[in-house]
């Protein structure tokens, strides 16, 4: 196929440039029904492209011409037999994921670091979640890959688990060993499934980790707009080998996704691909010099650390365009050196938790943009240094034990709740997750039993003002139980 061809955009400007008399939806009639204001913000020929399924655009929940052909080309890019564009981001592709691997009462081995999109899958699905532990990097505070092992055991204590879910990388850029946890799902003839929502760039240098596809997974799903350029909301979906069945999955994304897809994201996905066909090596080996650059300045700053492929005994493949650092030994944690970045030097980063912050780099970044973080940090570490803080206390996130399971999360999602003052919620069964955000990795899911020890450290989180999402009550003042 010619990669270099767009056509899904090349359909939509053809329909915008015959300038017909529309009476479609949406209402705003090109560019002259919008508020004047935003017009004048975003520009008037955004709202062009901005259509519906006019004549010659085709359908997305029935392809047959440009979306199909603008498919078929990312599918050839990515090397996989089915691409499907998604318009409501990778959280319905992980919910159509679960969804065609696994029915009511039927088990999937998920790891505990799994997106919030995958609980919503488990409630639509009504599977029933075998729980495994991803490593934990006690250096850092944070969740890292799922071993080979962790995922032999997961077979061994339910050997009818019908998928493997995994998140590779994760939202810190840590990966699984993909290849080797697919030759374990293909003896247990269990489906891979991947949440590859930030890495749709790594197929196109050798300097990053192998993509999920190139190691034998047989769904996956990734975020485009994350780190692969297309617009924010903008996803695919692959399928590859004969496991899995493209008519079910095709069934499921229509149950989840919008029934009307914007244009102007689907023809941002088209272009992405073939940015990347025709400039994807020299985009990433871009991104690899600037992250490199950034990396290496951030090393030389005494009292910032940047995470590497190892950390104490645990050794993992990371994606180098994550950039992952901490200023812990000085005293400051992740949300104030997020915080006063970007308050005082103009530099807006990815995430940050109780020790680590992090940036994407990518290729639209520029040298001036890495100078700015990594000289902002110079200060604020050089300033902390002078007054000498204490080094940040540890906090372990990690879970003792994994939570006795009392219901399914599609069971809990329909059972009545009540409320309970937070002090009295331990021993009770969770009626609402609990998850310090970021990254949003549940200590209690619905239908678990609110261990003490992990009551305990929900406590903790709530003296110590961390961002829980899932509770109702703000502050944790009250808690849902079943």
């Amino acid at each position: 196929m010619e990669q270099s061809r767009m056509p899904l955009l090349e359909a939509v400007k053809t329909f915008e440039t015959a300038d017909p008399a529309y009476f479609r939806i949406p209402a705003h009639r090109f560019q002259r029904g919008v508020n004047p204001r935003f017009l004048e913000a975003v520009g008037e020929q955004v709202f062009r492209y901005d259509l519906s399924e006019a004549e010659g655009l085709d359908d997305l929940h029935h392809p047959e011409g440009a979306i199909r052909e603008a498919e078929e080309l990312a599918a050839e890019l990515y090397g996989s037999d089915r691409c499907w564009f998604l318009v409501n981001g990778t959280t319905c592709g992980n919910e159509a994921m679960i969804l065609s691997a696994a029915g009511p009462g039927e088990k999937i081995m998920v790891p505990r670091n799994a997106h919030k999109s995958v609980l919503m899958g488990l409630i639509l699905s009504g599977a029933r979640p075998v729980w495994i532990q991803p490593e934990y990097l006690e250096d850092w505070g944070l969740f890292g890959a799922v071993t080979p092992q962790a995922v032999e055991e997961g077979f061994r204590r339910e050997p009818d688990c019908r998928a493997v879910f995994l998140v590779s990388p994760t939202y810190y850029g840590i990966c699984s060993d993909i290849q080797a946890i697919a030759k374990i799902c293909r003896r247990h003839r269990a489906l891979l499934l991947v949440d590859e929502a930030h890495g749709s760039h790594l197929y196109f240098s050798e300097k990053f980790p192998q993509g999920a596809l190139r190691q034998g997974a047989d769904l996956c799903a990734q975020s485009t707009h994350k780190t692969a350029g297309s617009m924010t909301q903008s996803s695919m979906l692959h399928l590859q080998g004969p496991l899995a069945d493209p008519a079910r999955v095709d069934e499921n994304l229509k149950l989840v996704m919008s029934t009307s897809p914007s244009y102007l994201l689907m023809a941002s996905l088209d272009a992405a691909r073939c940015e990347l066909a025709l400039h994807g090596r020299e985009m990433m080996d871009k991104t690899g010099e600037l992250a490199a650059l950034a990396e290496e300045r951030l090393r030389k700053i005494p009292g910032i650390q940047v995470l590497e492929e190892t950390s104490g005994a645990l050794r993992f493949r990371k994606d180098p365009a994550r950039l992952v650092f901490s200023a812990r030994e000085l005293g400051i944690g992740g949300y104030e050196l997020q915080e006063r970045l970007y308050r005082e030097y103009g530099v807006s980063l990815e995430l940050a938790d109780y020790e680590n912050a992090a940036a994407v780099v990518t290729w639209g970044n520029t040298r001036e943009d890495i100078l700015r973080l990594t000289e902002g940090a110079a200060k604020i570490a050089g300033e902390a240094g002078k007054t000498r803080r204490a080094p940040l206390a540890k906090k372990n996130f990690k879970m003792p034990k994994l939570p006795d399971m009392r219901l399914t999360p599609r069971e809990a999602y329909f059972s009545r709740k009540r409320t309970v003052p937070w002090e009295e919620a331990s021993g009770k069964t969770a009626g609402e997750t609990a998850a310090p955000y970021p990254p949003g990795i549940p200590l209690i899911y619905p239908g678990e039993i609110l261990e003490p020890e992990i009551w305990e450290m929900l406590d903790r989180c709530r003296k110590d003002g961390i961002v829980l999402h899932g509770p109702a009550s703000p502050g944790l003042a009250r808690y849902r139980v079943i």
